[in-house]
């Protein structure tokens, strides 16, 4: 099976994500604009759940380049992510409906740890199926960067016991690394 039909799937459900997570935001019904203050930590949430998909959906974009076949592996593990990723208008509205509380922070923490694991397993199942040669392992080596990002995660999780800043610093910062355009893919394809 090719790719396309798993490319188009995902960009549906990636953009369906963010619809419902705009959709939840509900507009004031006062036109002052001191009625947008209580929104505030939900639009910040927003923004921050926003520009994770947008890193997902690139980082996806790229990595489907990589394959030239699908298979059932590859299909369960695309679902795996998607799962996670669709739990994310849920864990977003938690945590800006309750101003960055330590539960709601905590659960988004752990919806995006599952979310980098499921991508994790999704690269790996790749590297599995067209073999460690693939353009894929050489494309991202040992994936320190992805690594980080669990570990990362994993400490913004523990640190909502004591501080939901740091958690969302820590979660901010694993944003950051990745918008901070990862070339790795494209400098592989390129050499092709």
């Amino acid at each position: 099976m090719t790719t396309n039909r798993l490319e188009a799937f995902s960009d549906g459900v990636l953009a369906i994500v963010i619809t419902i997570m705009v959709l939840e935001i509900k507009v004031p019904h006062d036109s002052d604009p001191q009625a947008l203050l209580p929104l505030i930590p939900i639009l910040l949430s927003y923004v921050l759940s926003f520009i994770y998909i947008g890193i997902y959906w690139n980082n996806h974009h790229h990595l489907l380049h990589t394959l030239s076949r699908v298979n059932g592996s590859i299909l369960w593990a695309n679902l795996y992510l998607l799962f996670w990723l669709s739990l994310t208008p849920f864990a977003t509205g938690w945590m800006g409906q309750n101003h960055f509380a330590p539960a709601p922070t905590a659960f988004y923490g752990v919806i995006l740890l599952m979310a980098g694991v499921g991508y994790f397993l999704l690269q790996g199942r790749i590297i599995v199926a067209q073999g460690p040669d693939s353009l894929l392992r050489r494309a991202i080596g040992n994936d320190r960067k992805g690594k980080a990002s669990l570990l990362l995660y994993g400490v913004g999780i523990v640190s909502t016991l004591w501080s939901t800043a740091i958690a969302q610093a820590i979660y901010a910062l694993v944003a950051l690394i990745w918008l901070v355009p990862d070339r790795r893919i494209e400098r592989v394809l390129g050499e092709e």
